[in-house]
């Protein structure tokens, strides 16, 4: 049985997956099988909710904005697809399927959690070291 960080992992990872396919022209090869993940909770809702949340994501592309809109598509998402495995175990099997082998091994190093962080330091007289990820100090020639 996978742990709830796993489950997280994987949705993070499919959220990603789903919104780098839809402003693809691969969206539609994948679009009713994406859709069939939400057969018992409202499909008809999530499509108007994709095809959305698709014309906002290209529109956004043409103007430049598409990174940003880009992470608070997939952190709605990842939240979405959360939900979905909590009320639907079974989903968990498809949405590897779906999305492919960069989703079938949990807890892997190659696997990466994506979303999005906002660091903020105020300091006054001292130093402030602010990272998302691993990071190194040096001063005066030692770490």
């Amino acid at each position: 049985m996978e742990t709830s960080v796993e489950l997280a992992g994987l949705a993070s990872a499919a959220a990603a997956r789903l919104i780098d396919l839809l402003a693809t022209d691969g969206w539609a090869a994948v679009k009713s099988s994406v859709l069939s993940l939400w057969r018992s909770a409202h499909p008809e809702r999530v499509e108007e909710e994709l095809v959305d949340a698709r014309g906002e994501l290209l529109q956004a592309r043409q103007t430049g904005d598409g990174q940003e809109l880009q992470g608070l598509l997939v952190a709605e998402w990842q939240a979405r697809i959360i939900r979905l495995m909590a009320t639907r175990p079974d989903a968990v099997d498809e949405l590897r399927a779906l999305f492919g082998e960069e989703l079938r091994a949990p807890g892997t190093p190659e696997q990466q959690i994506t979303g999005s962080m906002t660091l903020e330091a105020h300091v006054t007289g001292g130093d402030a070291f602010l990272a998302g990820r691993d990071m190194t100090v040096t001063r005066g020639g030692q770490a």
